[in-house]
Formats: structure tokens, C-alpha cells, sequence
């Protein structure tokens, strides 16, 4: 079945290079002869891939004849070419099996092989009438024929075997990123139960240590959450959906951009967030996304910026946009690395036990975007800061 496949794959290679059919032309009307074709040839089989019938000869591309039959299997045998200008007048060939079977007087075939030094066929001619064929121009025709077909039957393999791998590797990204969206959605129920436990442990009376044991677990959860929602919406996107977005307009915007200011606040108690809140107008957008968005601009900045240093936060809504800022100290970004800060899994030199997927920036650019809107990066050796830009309206 295999090898059935690989024959078939072998006549569909040969009938896509568009020169074939042109060299079968150009063969019968240099020498005269009424039959050229390319054919496969394998220990078992003969196989037309490719015919110029002049003579009723009655071979059809596809078609086989019994291999023992032809001079082609010789020819596979030996790797030489046969040329016979008169069968009648040949030594070797006047008494041949294979010019009385099919009734020919004339015959020259050579080898075709491929790149790699492995025989795959001939390019054969045969006419019932004899012709001068074995001379310098006739062999050079031939050489270079098959030469040409060797070339582009290389060429088509190739362009097969890298769409094959492409398919393969599309495949599998595509079953990688729905392996994660399904992990992702499986670790949401878990998480969010610890995380509820751990509030209701909180209005519990605990001692000291029991405290700190329950603000690191919700630390943690909280962390948690942000990468299972990151990597949610990175395969989501991959799968072609998008970041999904319910937008409304929000009047309390200002007090959901508190709340995230607050949850980071908790999780990085020794950091000072500094925040000018100025959301004095509704704003057109989904709040979760903006929300998300923001806990991975303000998680980034914290992250990248010395412990002692202040990070600052400040929305506002002016000129018809909704604008929100992150500014930290810290090294600055070169050009070249901030064009790369939005892409997937592009991470930079993070403090320890605070590693990221390298996701979040990716994620939050396409939050902006989702929005109709952008997020731009200024960094100098004094500060870098990134601001959301949103259109404020529909």
C-alpha cells in the first residue's frame, strides 16, 4: 500500500512540472519519433507518468506495462542508456523480445535520476520506423531532458516535503494550544477554591503566623489565576477567537482600576504603588479585560524595577480616549527590545520567585487592541513607562 502511494505520488510530481508535456513535444519533432514519455520505474513496475502518443500506441499516463517487457528494466539494472537508430540492423536488439512485443524499429531511452543518486525512471521515444538517434545532438538533447526533469522532480518533492512538515507542525501547535486552554480552564475551578477558603480562613480569627501562612496562599492563587487567564487567552487567540470582550459602558471604572491597585498591593506588601486616579467619565470597554490588562502592566513594572523604587500608576479620560500609565525606575529598554516586548514568551531578567510565562505584556497589547486601541512604551535611563490608549466611546 505504501509503495502503491509513493507511485501515485510519483506520477502527481511528474504531471505538475509544466515542462514535461513541452519536452515530449520537442523530443518527437527533433527525431521524428510518434511515442515519447516519463516513466516510472521501480523493481516490480512500469508505470507511464507522462505520454506523447503520435502513433496509437494506446499508453495512457497512469498505465503499466509488465516490466520484463521493456528495455527500461535493463536500463534500471545497468544505470546506462539504450539508443537503437534500426532494430532489423542491431546485433544486440534484432532478435530482442521486448521490439517484436510492441512493434517498434527505433528506440532510445535514458535514465532519469534523482538528486540524491537513486534511479527513479526513463525518458524514453519509440517509433515503428527506424531514425538516427545515436549521434552527439539527439544524446545531448536527452542528457539535458532528463537533467531538467531530475531538477524540477527534486524541486516538487521539496516544496511537498515542507508543506507536509508545515501541516504537521500546524497540527501540532494547534493540538498544544487546545491542550493548554483545556489545562487552563481545568486548573480555574481548583484555584478559585482555594482562593475562596483562604478569604474565609481570613475572617477567622488566626493568630500571627497563621495570618502570613494565609496572605502567602492567597498571593499565590492570586499570582495563579493571572498566568491560567494569560495562557487562556493566548491560545484563544492562537485558535483564531481572539481576546473576547463584553464591553459596556462603565461608570466605575476608576473603582475596579482601586481594586487591582489593591490586590497587587497585598501581593507585593513591601512595594509602594503610588496611583492618580482621574476616571471621572464612563468609559466603553470591558471592565475584566481592562482589569486584566492592567495586573499585567502593574505586575511587569513591579517586577522590572528595583525593590526600593515607586511605581505610579494614573488614568484619565480626556480627548475622547481613556488613558492609563505604569511608570517605574529601572534599566532602560532599547528600541530593538521594545519592539520586541509584545510578542508571546518574551521574558527579561525578573527577580526571583517572580518569573512569569512571558506572556503578560502579549496578553495586555492585545487587550488595547481588542479595544481599538494601542499601548506605546517610552523608556530612558530615568524611567519606563507604558500607556494604554482606549477610545473612550464606542
Amino acid at each position: 500500500m505504501k509503495q502503491e502511494q509513493n507511485i501515485n505520488a510519483d506520477i502527481e510530481a511528474i504531471n505538475s512540472i509544466s515542462v514535461v508535456p513541452t519536452i515530449l513535444n520537442v523530443i518527437c519533432r527533433t527525431t521524428g519519433m510518434g511515442f515519447a514519455a516519463v516513466a516510472r520505474v521501480t523493481d516490480k513496475q512500469w508505470i507511464a507518468c507522462s505520454v506523447r502518443d503520435e502513433i496509437n500506441f494506446g499508453l495512457k499516463p497512469g498505465e503499466e506495462l509488465k516490466l520484463e517487457t521493456t528495455i527500461c528494466h535493463e536500463i534500471r539494472q545497468s544505470g546506462s542508456g539504450v539508443i537503437i537508430d534500426h532494430v532489423a540492423l542491431d546485433e544486440q536488439f534484432a532478435n530482442h523480445h521486448t521490439p517484436a512485443m510492441y512493434g517498434f524499429q527505433s528506440y532510445i531511452s535514458l535514465p532519469i535520476f534523482r538528486k540524491d543518486g537513486t534511479f527513479f525512471g526513463t525518458l524514453c521515444a519509440i517509433d515503428p520506423k527506424p531514425a538516427k538517434l545515436n549521434n552527439e545532438e539527439i544524446i545531448n538533447m536527452f542528457k539535458l531532458y532528463t537533467d531538467l526533469i531530475a531538477f524540477h522532480l527534486e524541486a516538487v518533492e521539496r516544496v511537498s516535503r515542507s508543506e507536509q512538515s508545515l501541516s504537521e507542525e500546524r497540527q501540532m501547535a494547534e493540538l498544544r494550544e487546545l491542550f493548554i486552554a483545556v489545562l487552563g480552564h481545568d486548573l480555574r475551578n481548583p484555584i478559585g477554591a482555594i482562593d475562596n477558603a483562604v478569604q474565609i480562613l481570613k475572617r477567622m480569627s488566626l493568630d500571627d503566623a497563621a495570618v502570613r501562612f494565609a496572605d502567602i496562599i492567597h498571593n499565590s492563587t492570586y499570582r495563579m489565576k493571572g498566568l491560567i487567564n494569560n495562557i487562556m487567552d493566548f491560545a484563544s487567540g492562537r485558535l483564531g477567537q481572539g481576546v473576547q470582550l463584553n464591553r459596556r459602558e462603565d461608570d466605575q471604572l476608576e473603582a475596579t482600576i482601586k481594586h487591582v491597585i489593591d490586590e497587587l498591593q497585598l501581593v507585593w506588601q513591601s512595594r509602594k504603588i503610588d496611583a492618580d486616579l482621574q476616571v471621572s467619565n464612563p468609559v466603553y470597554v470591558d471592565s475584566s479585560r481592562i482589569a486584566q490588562m492592567l495586573s499585567n502592566l502593574l505586575g511587569n513594572a513591579l517586577s522590572y524595577s528595583p525593590a526600593e523604587s515607586e511605581v505610579n500608576v494614573k488614568a484619565t479620560t480626556t480627548g475622547g480616549e481613556f488613558r492609563i500609565s505604569i511608570a517605574n525606575t529601572g534599566k532602560k529598554i532599547t528600541p530593538e527590545n521594545i519592539e520586541r516586548l509584545f510578542q508571546p514568551f518574551v521574558r527579561g531578567d525578573v527577580k526571583p520567585g517572580h518569573k512569569g510565562l512571558g506572556l503578560g505584556l502579549y496578553i495586555a497589547s492585545e487587550i488595547a487592541r481588542a479595544h481599538g486601541g494601542r499601548i506605546d512604551v517610552v523608556s530612558d535611563d530615568n524611567e519606563t513607562c507604558f500607556t494604554a490608549v482606549i477610545p473612550q466611546k464606542a
